[in-house]
């Protein structure tokens, strides 16, 4: 708790913001406690429209406001006001000495620099006046000094500052000084990360020898993945090339009802909506602990939905349902039919919306940015981060290279290529069993290639005879072939690249197959 002693009065402030949301209720406030208010250019007009008295920056440093505003509060008068320790009789003294009077308060926001990164077509001209010099030099001199000055730089602190010196008659605690310090520093740091990321963005180092994340809190969450684990939701801050990732990554999306999202929603939720992004017909996936249960493309959302439950209805109970595209009435009734903890959609219409509401514990999504997530993708271990681009490699078909006898009929090239994108989005080893926009049976997770084979098809609770099947990485052996024409499939998709190449092909062959090689592998681990 803080001491008598630990309480400084306001008798001056600095103030200098670009957002002026809420700053002449708080220099208003000031005001009442007879603080005296000094200002530099938009900021001291702002303030004297409304009626203030203001004192000019050039009032103190002796020099005016120059070149385009680059140049007016750095200067000894400002810095030496903010710097000078009040309890230090040098620092008294010098500041006697050189016509110091002590700032005691600094309101500062910086220039919307990533805000202005962030726009369409802006020139690197127009970037580079966006970065402020003078802001951060204040912020850092006072949040240095927070023994005797308060720091503000960020608008919903306001309040605060204003409670606290209602209470203890125009002064504030060490406590509080110390708290806006650490936000302060958080500050410039993410506003110096975003700067370096912008022109990181134009050089050709996809991976620079040295980066940063920058996280903003988003909201704490009950428990991680397991009730004794504390968690939170952070969301990145990005601009410009990967503004987009901001836009269509689930951190941004909408709780339009339902309880609270969990750690594990969040993460088996981003699976399923990563998973529908990479299709362009109507679709929904059904994910269960990150993996598909079932997935379904259809002329309408509702038979997607239907195909999806129909690959595997006992693990849909409980799922994570995701459509990538707008739900209307005869889908939200068909997903209200069994208990689902997320439903993720770019829309809803009003009806849909209306029927899935009447489901009190589930958590309804709305992220309107059908998109794959653009940018770098970070995984931590212990001791360090592992930085990756993202997979978000689209196979065409005419990349496609068939291997074997037989050449995979239309039907089946279709039901390849869709078997291929749930296989994307399958931990490995990875076999999902597919046909005419269904998945049939999936198997995830396994050690042994062979094991994920077997596993699919048991699973299978539609007829596996005359599916196709995908395999995320190649065929080691022959055995997984001679396994998986034991259900009757029909042809295979995989990347190919085994020293055993040949064996397999030969294995497709002998049981007349279709093969097809990608030469691009999607393990996810």
């Amino acid at each position: 708790m803080d001491s008598s002693a630990d309480l400084k009065p306001i008798k001056r402030a600095l103030i200098s913001v670009s957002n002026k949301s809420g700053i002449i209720e708080f220099a208003q406030a000031l005001n009442k406690f007879g603080v005296e208010i000094i200002s530099t250019g938009g900021t001291a007009k702002a303030l004297r429209e409304a009626g203030l008295s203001i004192r000019d920056i050039s009032d103190v440093t002796g020099f005016p406001e120059m070149m385009d505003g680059r140049v007016k509060t750095l200067h000894p008068r400002v810095h030496g006001a903010l710097l000078g320790k009040r309890d230090n009789p040098e620092h008294v003294s010098a500041m006697s000495e050189h016509g110091i009077q002590p700032i005691d308060l600094v309101v500062v926001n910086l220039y919307p620099f990533v805000e202005t990164v962030s726009r369409t077509g802006v020139t690197e001209t127009e970037a580079i006046e966006q970065i402020d010099i003078g802001g951060p030099s204040m912020i850092r001199s006072a949040a240095k000094n927070f023994n005797d000055v308060v720091v503000v730089a960020d608008p919903g602190s306001y309040d605060r500052v204003v409670t606290e010196l209602r209470e203890n008659n125009g002064a504030t605690t060490l406590g509080l000084r110390r708290e806006l310090a650490s936000e302060a520093f958080q500050r410039t740091s993410a506003y110096d990360q975003s700067i370096t990321d912008y022109f990181a963005s134009n050089r050709q180092e996809a991976l620079p020898n040295k980066t940063s994340i920058t996280l903003n809190k988003v909201s704490d969450l009950r428990y991680g993945e397991n009730p004794h684990q504390i968690a939170a939701l952070y969301r990145t801050s990005t601009f410009k090339t990967n503004a987009a990732d901001c836009v269509s990554g689930l951190a941004s999306a909408e709780l339009l009802s339902g309880k609270e999202m969990s750690f594990n929603n969040y993460v088996d939720a981003d699976a399923a909506w990563q998973l529908v992004c990479d299709f362009d017909d109507p679709a929904c996936a059904i994910i269960k602990h990150t993996n598909p249960s079932g997935v379904g493309l259809a002329d309408s959302l509702a038979e997607s939905y239907r195909k999806a439950l129909a690959t595997d209805p006992v693990s849909a109970f409980g799922g994570i349902v995701a459509f990538n595209r707008k739900v209307d009435e005869e889908a939200a009734n068909e997903a209200a039919k069994i208990f689902t903890e997320v439903i993720i959609a770019p829309d809803y219409e009003a009806a849909a919306l209306e029927i899935l509401q009447r489901k009190k514990n589930l958590r309804v999504l709305k992220l309107p940015s059908v998109q794959a997530p653009a940018g770098l993708e970070y995984r931590q271990i212990s001791g360090g981060v592992l930085v990756q681009s993202r997979d978000n490699h689209r196979l065409e078909r005419s990349q496609l290279k068939v291997v074997t006898q037989r050449s995979p009929s239309e039907e089946e090239i279709r039901s390849l290529l869709f078997a291929w994108v749930v296989c994307k989005h399958t931990k490995s080893n990875a076999i999902v069993y597919a046909r005419n926009g269904q998945t049939v049976g999936v198997g995830a997770g396994q050690m042994s290639r062979v094991d994920s084979v077997k596993i699919g098809a048991m699973r299978a609770q539609l007829p596996l005879a005359g599916s196709v099947l995908a395999s995320d990485a190649f065929f080691p052996f022959r055995d997984g072939v001679d396994e998986a024409a034991k259900s009757g499939i029909t042809a295979i998709i995989q990347p190919g690249g085994s020293v055993r190449d040949e064996e397999v092909i030969a294995a497709a062959n002998e049981h007349g197959l279709a093969m097809v090689f990608t030469g691009i592998r999607h393990f996810r681990h």
